[in-house]
């Protein structure tokens, strides 16, 4: 806006003096409580509606002002990560999964932590991740990591699976190019759990749909399963090869030697039921 403009938005929305304001010997009014003057004189020779000045932000509701739009900006952000997290995840449950809550368990997390810190670089490259180890070693939660870390940032990331994409896509058969197309627009594609998924003619013939309209998206891909990089590498036939093929041009294998995690827990829940039962009995 013009200075006039400016001019007469605050004169149409100044604010009522308060009890404890004061005018100054300039004949300006002034906050009582930071002392600063809430009015300033036009340019000399001019005024607004027969009025020499306008008001003029003390220090008082600078501060207000900037507390509010600050309050403003968050609320926004949380929402827009809000509605990134109901869109990009598949289980609600992935939401937990962040640096934050990491137990410190899995030896590969910073491999993660340096994904997030330079996603702009691993986008650029067009860089993905193959996280590959036994059950439960904590490829999943490793992945979740760097989603919501990126979703925090108001980047817009899909984490899903193959069994949820077979799914959708046989029961939008026309369809299907647009689902796969909106898969390609993320950022950055998560697919968990691959490997798992039916290994029928049509199920392998989707599955290298996603992966090679993803290739050609030239977007990030990460990658979890566990199947072994020597079964990647060496896969039983060409239906398996040519996506195996993509996903290993695409994506850097990650190791995962971890513990069993989920093995872990259930035995310490099992220690702790024997541990309840056992002062039930001493009652």
């Amino acid at each position: 806006m013009s200075d006039y403009d400016n001019a007469i938005f605050r004169l149409a929305t100044a604010q009522e003096a308060e009890p404890e304001d004061y005018t100054g010997e300039d004949g300006l009014l002034y906050c009582g409580s930071c002392r600063q003057p809430k009015e300033a004189y036009f340019t000399e020779g001019k005024n607004l509606f027969g009025r020499d000045r306008h008001p003029k932000e003390c220090d008082c509701q600078r501060k207000r002002r900037e507390t509010q739009e600050a309050a403003d900006k968050e609320r926004k952000h949380r929402d827009t990560v809000e509605e990134l997290k109901r869109r990009g995840f598949s289980n609600a449950a992935m939401r937990q999964w962040t640096f934050d809550n990491d137990n410190g368990k899995c030896p590969q997390m910073d491999k993660a932590l340096f994904y997030a810190a330079n996603w702009e670089e691993m986008k650029a490259e067009n860089i993905g991740y193959l996280l590959w180890g036994k059950v439960g070693t904590g490829k999943s939660y490793f992945a979740g990591c760097i989603a919501n870390a990126l979703m925090e940032r108001e980047i817009s990331v899909c984490m899903t699976n193959f069994a949820l994409i077979l799914n959708d896509l046989a029961a939008s058969y026309k369809g299907r190019n647009e689902y796969i197309d909106r898969l390609c627009r993320f950022p950055l594609l998560i697919l968990d759990d691959f490997g798992m998924e039916r290994g029928t003619e049509y199920g392998l013939e989707q599955v290298y749909n996603v992966v090679d309209s993803r290739y050609r998206s030239r977007k990030p891909l990460i990658v979890t399963t566990n199947l072994t990089l020597e079964e990647l590498q060496h896969p039983e036939d060409t239906a398996h090869s040519r996506i195996y093929d993509r996903l290993l041009e695409m994506c850097c294998p990650v190791f995962f030697t971890g513990e069993n995690i989920r093995k872990t827990t259930a035995q310490g829940k099992m220690e702790r039921l024997k541990g309840l039962m056992n002062g039930k009995e001493s009652l």
